[in-house]
């Protein structure tokens, strides 16, 4: 199968790995020095351009890696030039591209999530701040959300009421995420444990994933500023059977029926972000594709052909997924300056990739033939295992393997799970 993946980060690079073990010819748009070893890169930038050569190069699927893609309606292009891809539509993409959009959703569907406003109007903003700081069992914490998209930073948790106004009112001048804030989610903190549940959708069924747990602070014991995802693991046995089909009961089918009803059915990947207060789920937000990191480990727990999976799913007859029945860790080795600023680039020094261990590649380029670290997230090391403990071995072995100047990583990925 000739298949076309649009991005260029880690999750692409394991989207593409998985789907070479397929034996499909992989073109991926733009990509990365990392892809352009595994597939052929394709530099065309316009959505309608990319279409009109996927078309002429007979491409059978096409998979969407990046929200942004997915927000700008890549999918309904690509429709429009009757084209098979794997996503969901710009109508069905709200659901990450506008927080308020997904929150009002919830309310719609009586799907559980917590306690919110949303708004652009300031006094507005500071009214429901003091309501829950000065209402029944308060948590001392209250979370404000920039409404648009942020690459998974436009949330804070502020510790006290004038902390939160002062974020809120920095969101909605447009001083802290531009216009992705000048309208802002303000919600009560919830206290639980966070997990990702990622369900693979046809618009109108669905099949769960391994439930994946992401770190996203910078430094260990979950210190530090929050970034795009430092690790990832799955399966995690923080979630149980019971709690699985809750999700699937309580979350995923109510939210694919809904979207029916509201016109916009969902074809894709749901990333259904999770909190888990004592054994009950609550939906954090709602992503509408792979997230990154957890793509890089959920990719090799996926058997059969997933390429042709997802090419059903994208035609609406979704079939049932095998799974490989291991554990998979992954630790992104970050550069320097993550997540404060841009590092100047390293060259990347691989000794070896140990047996059940592989690296997926994302913030890399190619200088004269070396792979270079160009800055953000560089790579993913991913270490596979029958049990986590061995999993984790395998990753960080991997990572011990690896350097260039600069790289940080964190040394306790899956703790959680290990102290489980």
């Amino acid at each position: 199968m000739k298949v076309l993946i649009i991005g260029n980060g880690g999750r692409e690079y394991a989207i593409a790995r998985r789907l070479k073990n397929d034996g499909c010819e992989l073109f991926v748009a733009p990509g990365n020095a990392g892809t352009a070893k595994i597939a052929t890169n394709v530099d065309i930038k316009g959505f309608d351009e990319l279409a009109t050569w996927a078309k002429d190069s007979k491409i059978e699927l096409c998979v969407v890696g990046p929200e942004n893609a997915l927000s700008d309606g890549v999918v309904d292009i690509f429709k429009s030039h009757g084209l098979n891809i794997f996503g969901p539509s710009k109508a069905a993409a709200r659901l990450e591209g506008s927080k308020a959009f997904m929150k009002e959703f919830l309310a719609r569907q009586n799907i559980r999530t917590a306690r919110f406003i949303n708004t652009h109007d300031k006094a507005e903003a500071n009214e429901f701040i003091e309501a829950i700081f000065n209402g029944e069992n308060p948590s001392g914490k209250i979370v404000v959300k920039a409404d648009g998209l942020c690459a998974g930073k436009g949330v804070i948790i502020a510790s006290s009421a004038d902390e939160a106004k002062r974020a809120a009112a920095d969101m909605l001048s447009g001083a802290s995420f531009g216009d992705a804030g000048k309208r802002v989610v303000i919600e009560e903190f919830l206290d639980g444990f966070e997990l990702s549940f990622f369900a693979i959708c046809d618009g109108k069924n669905f099949v769960s994933l391994p439930v994946a747990q992401d770190h996203k602070r910078l430094k260990d014991n979950d210190e530090g500023p929050n970034t795009g995802g430092m690790g990832a693991y799955a399966p995690s046995m923080l979630a149980n059977a019971a709690l699985i089909t809750r999700v699937e009961n309580e979350i995923v089918r109510p939210t694919l029926d809904g979207m029916s009803r509201e016109g916009a059915p969902f074809c894709g990947v749901l990333f259904v972000g999770l909190m888990v207060v004592g054994d009950t789920p609550y939906v954090l937000e709602f992503n509408v594709r792979f997230g990154d990191p957890e793509c890089e480990v959920l990719m090799p727990l996926i058997e059969g052909n997933f390429a042709k999976t997802l090419l059903n799913a994208a035609q609406g007859k979704l079939e049932d997924i095998k799974l490989a029945g291991k554990f998979a860790v992954g630790v992104v080795m970050a550069s320097h300056n993550y997540p404060y600023g841009a590092s100047k680039p390293a060259q990347i020094f691989v000794e070896n990739e140990p047996k059940d261990s592989h690296i997926c590649y994302a913030g890399v380029s190619d200088d004269a033939g070396k792979l270079v670290a160009s800055g953000g997230r560089v790579l993913v090391a991913v270490g596979l295992g029958t049990s986590i403990e061995t999993a984790q071995a395998k990753a960080y072995e991997l990572v011990s393997k690896i350097s260039f100047e600069g790289a940080q990583w964190r040394k306790d990925i899956a703790y959680q799970a290990l102290r489980k």
